[in-house]
């Protein structure tokens, strides 16, 4: 197999996995189960020659026996970590090796294995290390890029959703076209305000912005286009508006519905004539501005009810640029949640806490009716020790981590009710869609039908409403 270092990236075509036992037979049958569900992995029966292959970029998880002649599992654990703490080492141990696995565990191993492995168990473990591994890779990566004026360090997300919202972006910033924003409250309608300027000819000049919803009606027009002296009682001096002040920039205006209709009426004027008069003037005062403008309704059917001017909606709406909601695109939500994390820590002169695969399922499973916004404020307050990041949810089983009190109760029972916990939540977080569920989960189909069976779970109770797929139930039908 070809040196991962130099194939793989944070998203490698397989998941990796280095395993290492003295016993061949043994890493024979592991090596072909794995690499039977989908992992490219190289398997070596000496751990210091298969360590020549770790490294601070390493993309995947380490699965090695404890017990073996020269460098033993626990040596390993310690010069990977030496290397880099946040590569997975997870233990093959027999069972009386438990203890010492639930201690070497608390050291910084991710997870143990006790011979002979359940081959459900062990893949599901390395899944979570390997999905665990690339969200550490691409925070990196991330970290690397912020200030490196790249749209993809401004904009964060892997998922399809924000892969189409940078093409967007990148588009229309290269455009001289007005814009319309549409997303939620809190989704980051300013955010691509200021990417539409920054990455586009406009960015040397100002961004000027200005919240319709959050100025009186009658400051609104003046603020906007300015005023001479006398022009109204206690204008004693002239003032350059909002937009004046834009020339040559960009206008983001915020909560565009709130704007009053005398001011829509002059502000379809300047879109048209690309000019201004202040208040109390005659002059005409040519402006090169690029109105972006941001909404959280439908402007559409606002122009029908009369509360919008429709011909101000159509001379908006030449680009519109729609930001998803971050229920949308789940899968960000890890990846955002740590780049906010670490720099509120940052901010505060504190080290950024890690958290749990139940506090991370929370994350996951959470609607996030707030947005950006709200997963912000969730991680400050993580980083500053002063809430969980989704308050009022109880935390649920740890599927990978060893409780305290392992030892008042069968491993066995521990681990199945984590399985079923770790099984509920994906299922939660996929609305019951099966394909959808066993890729989060790295399992196939039948496997994944048969764990449920087990633990007697129906996707139908967590399906929305109306949200049934023929692919799911002709899969479900193959399985006996």
């Amino acid at each position: 197999m070809p040196d991962p270092a130099a194939t793989a990236a944070p998203y490698a075509p397989k998941p990796f996995v280095l395993l290492i036992d003295d016993d061949a037979e043994v890493l024979d049958a592991y090596r072909q189960t794995l690499e039977l569900e989908g992992f490219a992995v190289k398997a070596s029966r000496v751990a210091a020659e298969a360590l020549r292959d770790v490294h601070a970029g390493f993309p995947g998880a380490i699965l090695t026996d404890v017990k073996m002649p020269g460098l033993d599992g626990l040596g390993v654990l310690e010069r990977v970590r030496a290397v880099d703490p946040d590569i997975p080492v997870l233990l093959f141990t027999g069972h009386a090796d438990v203890p010492m696995a639930v201690s070497a565990v608390r050291e910084g191993a991710y997870d143990f294995i006790e011979k002979p492995a359940d081959p459900v168990r062990l893949v599901d473990a390395l899944a979570r290390a390997v999905a665990h591994r690339r969200l550490i890779l691409d925070n990196r990566a991330l970290r690397q890029q912020v200030g490196a004026g790249q749209l993809d360090s401004r904009l964060i997300g892997r998922s399809p959703a924000m892969e189409r919202l940078r093409a967007v972006v990148g588009a229309a910033a290269s455009s001289e076209a007005d814009i319309l924003v549409l997303g939620e409250t809190g989704a980051g309608k300013e955010l691509v305000a200021r990417c539409l300027h920054d990455f586009s000819r406009r960015r040397p000049k100002a961004f000027v912005a200005i919240n319709c919803g959050a100025l009186p009606e009658q400051m609104i027009e003046g603020e906007l286009f300015g005023h001479e002296p006398g022009a109204f009682t206690g204008a004693r001096e002239r003032r350059i508006g909002k937009i004046e002040h834009a020339h040559g920039g960009t206008l983001f205006l915020d909560e565009i519905e709130s704007m009053p209709m005398n001011a829509q009426v002059r502000l379809l004027r300047v879109l048209q004539e690309r000019s201004i008069e202040r208040l109390g003037s005659n002059k005409e005062i040519p402006v090169d501005i690029r109105v972006v403008a941001a909404t959280k309704v439908d402007l559409k059917a606002q122009a029908a009810k009369g509360l919008f001017r429709e011909d101000l909606y159509y001379r908006l709406n030449v680009v519109t640029v729609r930001i998803p909601a971050l229920r949308e695109r789940r899968d960000d939500v890890p990846l955002l949640f740590a780049h906010f994390l670490d720099g509120a820590a940052a901010r505060h002169g504190r080290e950024p806490p890690r958290l749990s695969r139940a506090e991370l399922q929370a994350l996951l499973a959470h609607d996030w009716p707030g947005n950006v916004r709200e997963l912000r404020n969730a991680a400050e307050r993580v980083a500053l020790g002063l809430g969980e990041a989704v308050p009022g949810r109880a935390p649920e089983p740890d599927p990978g981590g060893v409780p305290a009190d392992a030892g008042a109760e069968p491993l066995a029972l521990i681990l199945d009710r984590a399985e079923r916990a770790a099984i509920e939540a994906a299922l939660a977080r996929c609305a019951g869609r099966i394909g959808r569920t066993a890729e989060v989960l790295g399992l196939t189909r039948k496997t994944l039908y048969l764990k449920m069976r087990r633990h007697g779970l129906d996707k139908g109770e967590f399906r929305l409403e109306d949200d049934v797929t023929e692919m799911d139930d002709a899969a479900g039908r193959h399985v006996t």
